[in-house]
């Protein structure tokens, strides 16, 4: 018996499909990459580095970590602010690649300004 997803979590289970295949064909015999969690709101944004391979969090970062003090954390300077925040947070983990997984979001406003964020702080995608 199948059940109908919604239409957001079916282009989230996309997109990780696509992250997986890409992962598999680029690293056949090497560790696999962790990826880049983002969950947008309307409020607040979101970030992990996730290990699938052992399913634990490495580093996450979010726009109500103290260490932003953000009064506002649903705009672009808090999301680039977050990506910044997750990336050192990653490298001090030992995490310098990983995948980027926008989730059901487009790569488009916050979410982008999170990339842009990570890749500044130096993370690889």
């Amino acid at each position: 018996m199948t059940q109908r997803l919604k239409p957001a979590a079916r282009r989230k289970f996309g997109t990780r499909r696509r992250l997986r295949q890409v992962n598999i064909e680029r690293n056949s015999n090497r560790d696999v990459r962790p990826r880049l969690s983002v969950h947008r709101t309307n409020k607040q944004i979101y970030a992990q580095v996730i290990c699938d391979v052992e399913g634990k969090t490495l580093a996450a970062a979010s726009t109500m970590d103290k260490d932003l003090a953000l009064k506002n954390g649903g705009n672009k300077e808090a999301a680039e602010k977050v990506g910044k925040l997750i990336a050192e947070r990653a490298k001090k983990a030992g995490v310098s690649k990983v995948q980027f997984d926008r989730g059901s979001f487009l790569y488009h406003g916050r979410i982008k300004a999170v990339a842009e964020g990570a890749r500044e702080g130096g993370l690889e995608f």
